[in-house]
C-alpha cells in the first residue's frame, strides 16, 4: 500500500462536486488572469505533492499512525465541509467572506498533514523525513491560497 491511496477521497470529491461550486470556481473563471509564474508554481508544486505519496509506504500498524490517521480523516471532513458551505450556502456571510471563499484552498492543510504524518519514509532508503512533505504542502498551499485570494479580489 502507498500513501497515494490517501489522495483518492479528496480527488473523487473534487471530480464529483467541482461543477456545483459557485461560478468563480469554474475553471475558466478561476484560472483567468492568473499570473503565469503563480500558475506554474502552483501546478508544479501540485504535481510533486500528488506524486510523492505514491513513493511512501502506508503502514497503519506503525507506532503513532492511529493519531496520524485521525488527523487525516478529520482533515478530510473539514475540507469536505468547506466545499459544502460554498455549495449549499453560496450567498451566506461565510461563503462570501474572504475566509469562507478561500476555505477549500487552506483546509487541505489538515489532510495533507495527515499524509505527512502517515508517510514517514519512502520505499527506498534516503534521508527523507515526514516534515519534508509538509514543507512541500505548505509551499503548494501558499501558491494555491494566493491564487484563490486573487480570484476572490476579482470577483467580490
Amino acid at each position: 500500500l502507498t500513501c497515494g491511496l490517501l489522495l483518492i477521497p479528496a480527488s473523487l470529491w473534487n471530480l464529483a462536486l467541482s461543477e456545483r461550486l459557485p461560478p468563480s470556481f469554474a475553471p475558466a473563471e478561476f484560472w483567468r488572469d492568473v499570473p503565469t509564474p503563480l500558475a506554474l508554481t502552483e501546478n508544479s508544486l501540485r504535481v510533486a505533492l500528488f506524486a510523492l505519496p505514491f513513493f511512501m509506504p502506508l503502514n497503519f500498524a506503525a507506532p503513532g499512525r492511529t493519531r496520524a490517521l485521525l488527523v487525516f480523516v478529520v482533515g478530510t471532513l473539514v475540507y469536505f465541509a468547506s466545499w459544502l458551505m460554498l455549495i449549499l450556502f453560496p450567498a451566506s456571510a461565510w461563503s462570501t467572506s474572504a475566509l469562507g471563499f478561500a476555505a477549500p484552498a487552506y483546509t487541505p492543510f489538515f489532510w495533507l498533514l495527515g499524509i505527512a504524518l502517515l508517510g514517514r519514509q519512502l520505499f527506498w532508503g534516503t534521508l527523507y523525513r515526514w516534515w519534508m512533505y509538509l514543507v512541500l504542502a505548505l509551499a503548494f498551499l501558499g501558491a494555491h491560497i494566493s491564487h484563490t485570494a486573487l480570484v476572490y479580489a476579482r470577483s467580490h
